[in-house]
């Protein structure tokens, strides 16, 4: 079990989910700021990160996949959302109701991955018996 690749899924969801915690924190600090002028909203980039580690490996399975993701590359990325377009006169891209639709979203994929983790480690706690 030392070099084995037993925990490869559980590394990715944890790369999963803490690109969801900060993807909160992102959306939690643009309703805080949805009166201030001039500030444009934040979002996090976590999924795109993930297809391109996935998709640039040329294994045949989904385990062989995952267990060549290289971890230290996996990151979220924060990045500030110019493009969205601003109907408020100061120049504040926040749409309060879209950023809470997008939080109780991101609320359902966090959920999900600590699903997922637990089953992991159900599953390695069934094999070990």
């Amino acid at each position: 079990m030392i070099n084995s690749n037993v925990y490869d899924y559980v590394n990715v969801l944890d790369k999963a989910m803490d690109a969801a915690a900060l993807r909160n924190q992102a959306l939690a600090n643009n309703i805080a700021n949805a009166t201030t002028p001039g500030y444009k909203r934040q979002d996090v980039s976590f999924e795109s990160e993930l297809g391109k580690a996935l998709g640039h490996n040329r294994s045949k399975s989904m385990d062989e996949k995952v267990g060549n993701v290289k971890l230290n590359r996996l990151k979220p990325r924060t990045f500030t959302d110019y493009d969205q377009y601003s109907y408020r006169l100061d120049g504040n891209n926040v749409d309060p109701d879209m950023e809470g639709v997008e939080l109780a979203a991101n609320q359902v994929k966090y959920n999900g991955l600590m699903d997922a983790v637990n089953q992991e480690f159900a599953n390695l706690k069934m094999v070990t018996k």
